[in-house]
């Protein structure tokens, strides 16, 4: 089991919560909105070209997905 969670720009992260069930709702300057019916948080994921580890460790712990099912291809 890897902890490490790899590394990817904002619109990889986009397509990877997408997979797990989430929409884009909207985009405000350089941050996509995703929501996910029923469901208390609003993912903004900037459209950086890489997104640190930290900010994908959170976005993670919010959207309810494990790093392994993150870093699923």
């Amino acid at each position: 089991m890897s902890r490490n969670i790899k590394l990817c720009s904002g619109a990889q992260a986009v397509r990877k919560f997408q997979r797990a069930g989430w929409a884009t709702v909207r985009q405000k300057g350089s941050h996509v909105m995703l929501t996910k019916p029923d469901y208390q948080w609003t993912l903004s994921i900037p459209q950086y070209n890489e997104l640190g580890p930290g900010l994908l460790r959170k976005l993670i712990r919010q959207a309810g997905l494990t790093i392994e099912e993150f870093n699923r291809p």
